[in-house]
């Protein structure tokens, strides 16, 4: 199995998609809009997935967090709010607002469950920092640790009842980015101790499953070097400071903010310690490119991948409750002014 996860180029497989799929195995693959017509369609894509694999449980993953960054969208899909709903609602009821973040979570995991997705990129643990690019920005749940961390853990376990796998992103923090990744490269000059506040939500929920690095050059630990490229970060930050020993995957490495061809930017972030890479955007040349970079998956990465999708379920029907969760979740989100 090679370690990198894939996007793909639309809503069904082309048959050199297919054909490269069986033979390269990758570790899984990501979904965007382009590849989500209706409900239909997208279960029909995922089922193909694993057929090709013969696996049912593959790492079939998307960006859905809610508000700006939701890859399924009505009226196909249900709505769902920016982690500033629930940072407002904390404020004033923090109970409530936990419980809000659960309900949420479990209710898009359901609909995730039923098109077959079984990891979802959330939720981020990134502070909301004042005067910080708003690539975070209300996606964030908020500028104190403690709070991100406490809904981002009802996030996990809500997504996790749902038969969903949530990953921790970014790490070791993207609050402070002074512009988008997708564009170029932060340079971040804070201190080790100013950072440690950003470090505060990842420690406390270490035991996730899955986490993603963020490509941001933090100047304390590695000048030269951004997050998802560090051997040090990787190394002294993430597995040792933070303590996480879950499957870590890089951020897209398509992003402006790496330098190089798209396999040296895979080979440089295996080798600085990152289990899987990802590459969303489905350009062949660059896929066959990853896959002649990269060594073949370690027991290690596959021991972790396997603990990734261990609870995972793929849900033959929608959950009857699935539209009582998302009333209870905005009852509770009307407590807030």
């Amino acid at each position: 199995m090679i370690p990198a996860i894939f996007g793909l180029s639309g809503p069904q497989l082309t048959p050199d998609e297919r054909a490269f799929f069986r033979d390269a195995d990758p570790a899984g693959y990501i979904l965007f809009g382009r590849n989500c017509v209706d409900p239909g369609q997208l279960r029909a894509l995922t089922d193909d997935l694993r057929s090709i694999h013969g696996r049912d449980r593959l790492l079939v993953s998307i960006d859905q967090e809610g508000g700006r960054v939701a890859r399924l969208r009505p009226p196909g899909w249900s709505s769902y709010p920016s982690g500033q709903a629930f940072d407002n609602l904390y404020k004033i009821a923090p109970a409530s607002a936990i419980e809000a973040a659960r309900v949420n979570a479990l209710a898009m995991a359901l609909e995730l469950s039923h098109m077959g997705i079984t990891v979802d990129y959330h939720p981020p643990l990134d502070l909301r920092i004042a005067g910080a690019h708003d690539v975070i920005g209300d996606r964030s749940l908020g500028s104190d640790p403690m709070q991100v961390a406490a809904l981002g853990r009802a996030i996990l376990e809500g997504l996790a009842a749902g038969g969903v796998t949530g990953c921790i992103k970014h790490m070791p923090g993207h609050g402070r980015s002074d512009v988008d990744t997708h564009k170029s490269m932060p340079t971040v000059t804070a201190t080790a101790d100013e950072l440690e506040a950003d470090l505060a939500p990842f420690k406390t929920l270490r035991h996730a499953l899955v986490g993603m690095t963020g490509h941001l050059l933090f100047t304390a630990w590695d000048e030269a070097n951004p997050a998802t490229l560090s051997p040090t970060i990787i190394r002294d930050v993430i597995r040792e400071r933070i303590g996480f020993d879950g499957l870590l995957l890089t951020d897209d490495i398509d992003m402006e903010a790496l330098g190089g061809t798209i396999p040296e930017r895979a080979a440089r972030a295996h080798a600085a310690g990152c289990d899987i890479i990802l590459n969303c955007w489905a350009k062949m040349p660059d896929m066959i490119g990853i896959c002649e970079a990269l060594p073949a998956m370690s027991a290690l990465t596959a021991a972790r991948l396997g603990r990734a999708l261990e609870g995972t379920r793929i849900a033959s029907a929608m959950a009857p409750d699935h539209g009582d969760l998302l009333a209870k979740r905005d009852a509770l989100l009307a407590l807030a002014p």
